[in-house]
């Protein structure tokens, strides 16, 4: 059975940092593409970073280009979305997610979320 479980939850405030965690089990990780996304209320789901298999490559949306920086570490099966210079709007609820291709991503699986509050 697949879980993604995110940590790192916390309230923080705007200019300050955070670090979120995605630890992954049952699924060979090393293999996979993740993705954080977030989604704040009353907003769409929204496509953050991802990182590819070996952490060659990645890719940052541009509302966090710059700020935010996703790693892995493929020997604990981790993921992690640095977050800097946070702002208010970031306030949401984050997930990690994975898919089987970098090229095709199609996120099967995901992680129950945690929630980011920035204060202004």
């Amino acid at each position: 059975q697949v879980q993604l479980a995110e940590s790192g939850r916390g309230l923080v405030q705007a200019g300050g940092s955070l670090r979120l965690s995605c630890a992954a089990s049952g699924l060979t990780f090393s293999s996979y593409t993740m993705g954080w996304f977030r989604q704040a209320p009353g907003k769409e789901r929204e496509f953050l970073a991802a990182i590819n298999w070996n952490g060659g490559s990645t890719e940052y949306a541009d509302s966090v280009r710059g700020r935010f920086t996703i790693a892995r570490d493929n020997a604990k099966n981790i993921v992690y979305l640095q977050m800097n210079s946070l702002k208010p709007e970031d306030t949401a609820v984050y997930y990690c997610a994975a898919s089987r291709s970098w090229i095709q991503r199609v996120y099967g699986y995901w992680g129950q979320g945690t929630q980011v509050t920035v204060s202004s």
